[in-house]
């Protein structure tokens, strides 16, 4: 494949120019367009990580069975099923931020989130509604998962639209960043309930205001996005048209974006989810201490995304991105053997693999963007980018208890390091021209 995606300009040789472009541009404020790209990013990462804290404590509320494990397993069920819809959600919604524009994508996303977050905390329990209150928490999460998949698209195109030229990788790091502290918030909410209401009140309902949190936070993010400068698409006038064509000759790049996606997924995963229980298995510190040791693991990753971001900026996207898979593909089995063995801290494991992994997660979302035209490029990094995270980020936490429970605990890393060593390999189908009207190419061989 050897075409390169068409800025938005009004068509040479005098063409007619679209109504968007005739249309005088508004006044940029790029720090509020930052602002409103990250905070939805914020109660993305809160809203899908706060649901699986609060699961253990509404689970016995909102879920039929006798016994406390099946229900809590039902919860998780609807955690995964929102993982399944996320591709659909990139599809949906993310035709709607090419052809409306991307301010309509990023409020509609963030809408719906905060829409449903609100809906959990007031639905009744299953002795006063039955079957009712688990099919409206599906539900919920559901609808969810289809905004969440598209918010991250939506806000690719946005700021590869809207950041200004020297620092738009910088903007792309910023941006993603709002994934780290909505999670890193989720906690702190969750201790704060812990903290005022206790085990046993959280369990009785104080787990609602888990949710009423993030539905404010999603509103406050709403209000913000209404207020930030639009990006029009660059569809034609009219009807658009279907977006299929475009995406079938540029099959190359998806999944160019997919192998990224999967590998950044698979260790973001494996370190933030998984690793206190490899970890433990492994013998090497308790869940506790690694739990610990992830926070000075998520400065860290902060630290290398905003670094990788200005780096990128300066001397292009693919070194930082590929020094990052690099250093996972051939670094991550050797550092977590050597921590298993006791001759490396469980912390500066932790440190070093976030960094690594902070490099890619700093440019990937423009990166991407900039593979595909403005008409196309929510839905063309929305697919790609949500599969990979459904099949390697949903199934990741399944996989890793197969294994452990298959007593084979010490191949886990390998999964994580593959993935990364694939993605590296991806990146090489891929050329950057800093400084051109077509910054990012796919080399025919892709």
């Amino acid at each position: 494949m050897t075409t390169t995606h068409h800025a938005a300009h009004p068509p040479a040789g005098g063409g007619a120019p679209t109504p968007a472009a005739a249309a005088p541009a508004p006044a940029r404020r790029p720090r509020r367009e930052l602002a409103a790209a990250t905070v939805g990013s914020v109660v993305e990462a809160y809203d899908w990580t706060i649901y699986g804290i609060l699961a253990p404590y509404f689970a016995e509320a909102l879920f039929p069975g006798t016994s406390p494990t099946a229900k809590l397993i039902a919860a998780y069920l609807g955690f995964a099923l929102g993982f399944l819809v996320r591709p659909l959600g990139s599809v949906l919604i993310g035709r709607l931020t090419d052809t409306r524009g991307r301010r309509y994508g990023l409020t509609l996303t963030v809408g719906l989130i905060a829409a449903g977050s609100l809906f959990l905390a007031v639905i009744p329990g299953y002795a006063s509604i039955g079957l009712a209150a688990p099919l409206l928490v599906v539900g919920a999460r559901l609808v969810q998962g289809l905004s969440v998949g598209a918010e991250n698209p939506s806000v690719a195109a946005y700021v590869t639209e809207t950041a200004p030229a020297g620092r738009r990788y910088f903007y792309s790091a910023v941006s993603y960043g709002g994934v780290v502290l909505g999670s890193a918030l989720s906690f702190i909410v969750m201790n704060v309930l812990l903290g005022v209401f206790g085990e046993s009140g959280v369990e009785d309902g104080a787990w609602r205001f888990g949710f009423v949190f993030g539905g404010l936070l999603g509103l406050t993010a709403l209000w913000i996005r209404r207020g930030a400068a639009e990006q029009e698409a660059a569809a034609p006038a009219g009807k658009a048209p279907s977006p299929w064509p475009v995406l079938r000759a540029h099959l190359g790049r998806l999944a160019v974006v997919f192998a990224i996606t999967s590998g950044a997924t698979t260790a973001f995963y494996f370190v933030t989810v998984d690793f206190p229980s490899y970890a433990e298995s492994a013998g090497a510190a308790t869940k506790e201490e690694t739990s610990a040791a992830l926070l000075l693991g998520m400065v860290a990753l902060l630290a290398a995304m905003l670094g990788g971001g200005k780096a990128a900026d300066r001397f292009g996207a693919l070194p930082v991105l590929r020094l990052g898979f690099a250093g996972l593909a051939l670094g991550s089995v050797p550092l977590l053997m050597a921590m298993t063995a006791g001759r490396v801290p469980v912390p500066l494991v932790t440190v070093v693999l976030l960094f690594l992994l902070g490099l890619p997660l700093a440019v990937s979302n423009v990166f991407a963007g900039q593979l595909f035209p403005p008409a196309v490029r929510a839905v063309a990094v929305g697919l790609p980018t949500a599969a990979a995270i459904s099949l390697f980020g949903g199934t990741f936490p399944m996989l890793a208890e197969l294994l452990r429970s298959a007593g084979h605990n010490a191949w886990l890393p390998w999964w994580p390091a593959l993935t990364a060593a694939v993605a590296l390999a991806a990146s090489w189908a891929v050329q950057e021209h800093p400084g051109g009207e077509h910054p990012v190419s796919v080399t025919p061989h892709a």
